[in-house]
């Protein structure tokens, strides 16, 4: 009978590890459909504008040159004025992006993208800082030499603004005969609060800038519209008397609208800042 062989493997087998699944997560196309829809929609009416204002300047060429002369003149200032808008705004855009990718810049621990990123933004506000800026070496004394010089004097000119505009807002408010038109003031005066603080970090928002950084107000906003509702509702629970009532929710009203207008100051700084 023949004995059973065994061999025994000195060194351990190693561990079979399961490999992971890759997961494949569905991207959204850059451009939706109504973005497309709205860029065909301005192509079609910008190049037919163009292509009848090149014909109708032929025609005025046929019939006599000075006549012809004076509309490509008109054509010409039109489309170019049209365009320094169109570029404005695109300008204010890129300004808001870069804003953006600077504080990602400065939140990522990265000396060489700290670094860089600082001379950008003081390039910005506050040039003659760049001097000081490059002859220091440690990203965390750049950010802290950034905060204390052009982030301390923005921030305290923001806060400057939004209580002069608060200040105009309560007086606005006690002058206006009408509860609609108060809303209107306080509207009004928070657009031109938000235009003036990014005016303020060097960006001139033009309109799409400006409803850029009014969808990145809106939270601060909110909530302090929400406690605005809650103190009135209180007030209207606690008050007895109509004319005391009337006096003290108007005052308080208008102490809101203040307070909203300079948390909407601040949260304005923050979108523009890139430290924040």
């Amino acid at each position: 009978m023949i004995p059973p062989r065994f061999e025994l493997e000195v060194e351990t087998a190693p561990r079979l590890e399961a490999e992971p699944v890759p997961i494949v997560l569905a991207t959204s196309p850059r451009w939706g459909t109504p973005a497309l829809t709205l860029a065909g929609v301005a192509i079609l009416a910008v190049g037919f504008a163009v292509l009848g204002a090149a014909n109708f300047v032929a025609d005025q060429f046929a019939r006599a040159p000075w006549l012809g002369w004076l509309t490509l003149a008109v054509a010409v200032a039109g489309f170019g004025l049209l365009a320094a808008g169109i570029w404005r705004e695109i300008r204010a855009l890129l300004r808001l992006a870069t804003v953006d990718r600077l504080r990602a810049d400065l939140a990522s621990g990265e000396a060489h993208r700290i670094a860089a990123a600082s001379r950008s933004w003081a390039g910005m506000v506050d040039p003659g800082l760049l001097d000081a800026l490059r002859a220091v070496n440690d990203p965390d004394a750049a950010l802290a030499l950034l905060r204390a010089g052009p982030g301390q004097r923005l921030r305290t000119a923001a806060d400057g603004l939004g209580r002069t505009a608060a200040v105009q807002v309560v007086a606005g408010i006690a002058a206006m005969p009408s509860p609609s038109l108060d809303v209107a003031l306080v509207a009004w005066r928070g657009v031109r609060l938000v235009r003036q603080v990014a005016a303020l970090y060097g960006l001139r928002p033009g309109l799409l800038a400006t409803l850029s950084l009014l969808r990145r107000t809106a939270l601060s906003a909110t909530l302090v519209g929400a406690a605005e509702i809650a103190g009135n509702t209180a007030a209207h629970a606690l008050l007895s008397s109509p004319l005391l009532a009337q006096f003290i929710g108007e005052t308080a009203a208008a102490g809101i609208a203040a307070r909203r207008t300079l948390v909407l100051a601040r949260a304005a700084a923050s979108a523009c800042d890139p430290l924040a």
